[in-house]
């Protein structure tokens, strides 16, 4: 948090909002559904590639912003198992964007102690990109900072499959699989995500109201929060507007407010009745 508030300048924009964060309600976990960069390069009359390439300063900013906020770990959903159904000309350029990316960024990550992990079913993509995220993963495994992750040919129900998998082949190796019983801490500890907190926000940009198969499990009870702003023109103004929205809600878990108060004393009711009340005649 400090080290943002230093680049910033006392009274511009972003400088106010920052000033307004509680430093100990910065979200531990960020994840973002990077949407829109077809609708604005269409808005432009530009080659859909061209938004994806938009797209990458925005990651770029993100990263950076989150780093000097001191959020722990962010996930980034670069592309989704459904994403292979897009045009092939697309898919390829998507790889050649990802490949400049890794190379460019990687003195970045190592400089900001930034640690990048690729999550998703890895062994489908192309082999060029799985020797290009290995040698990132490599030499950035060591860093300490924040945790990196690129959700590629990912999905959130193949994922839980692949956990569930995961947790048969151990049992059948132990010699336990009649004994096997599958609990939430099981599932947990075998999500390509394991060891990490579930993510505490969500964020989706382009205004889309929904999850697109994203980290199902995780994000049993995160915050959400949806922007109209398509992803290339996501600025670090809407990531810090999004966390500061974040701190000003109260979230409950499935319990109860701090302030709420539930009594069974009121004088001749019963906690049924006062819960669920008889309609005046």
């Amino acid at each position: 948090m400090k080290e943002l508030l230093q680049i910033l300048k006392p009274g511009e924009h972003d400088w106010r909002i920052a000033t307004k964060l509680d430093p100990k309600k910065i979200p531990a976990h960020v994840a973002i559904i990077m949407d829109g960069n077809g609708r604005w390069a269409k808005q432009r009359n530009l080659p859909r590639i061209i938004g994806h390439k938009a797209g990458v300063s925005a990651v770029r900013t993100t990263v950076e912003t989150c780093a000097q906020l001191g959020i722990e770990a962010l996930t980034l959903y670069a592309f989704s198992v459904e994403n292979w159904k897009r045009p092939r000309h697309e898919i390829d350029g998507l790889w050649r964007l990802l490949a400049v990316y890794l190379r460019r960024e990687l003195a970045t990550l190592i400089e900001n102690d930034i640690q990048l992990v690729a999550i998703g079913r890895l062994e489908s993509l192309p082999g060029s990109i799985q020797t290009e995220l290995q040698s990132v993963m490599t030499r950035t495994a060591g860093n300490r900072g924040m945790r990196l992750n690129l959700a590629i040919n990912y999905g959130g129900r193949t994922e839980l499959i692949d956990a569930v998998n995961s947790i048969l082949e151990n049992a059948k190796l132990e010699g336990n699989l009649d004994a096997l019983e599958i609990t939430e801490e099981a599932i947990s500890s075998h999500l390509y995500t394991a060891g990490l907190k579930d993510p505490d926000l969500l964020i989706r940009t382009s205004g889309e109201m929904r999850v697109s198969n994203f980290l199902l499990w995780q994000i049993a009870y995160s915050e959400l929060y949806v922007t109209e702003t398509l992803w290339p023109d996501f600025s670090r103004t809407n990531l810090l507007e999004a966390i500061f929205d974040y701190q000003n809600r109260e979230r409950r878990f499935g319990g109860l407010a701090r302030n709420a108060v539930v009594s069974a004393d009121t004088p001749g009711l019963s906690l049924d009745e006062e819960l669920f009340p008889l309609p005046l005649a």
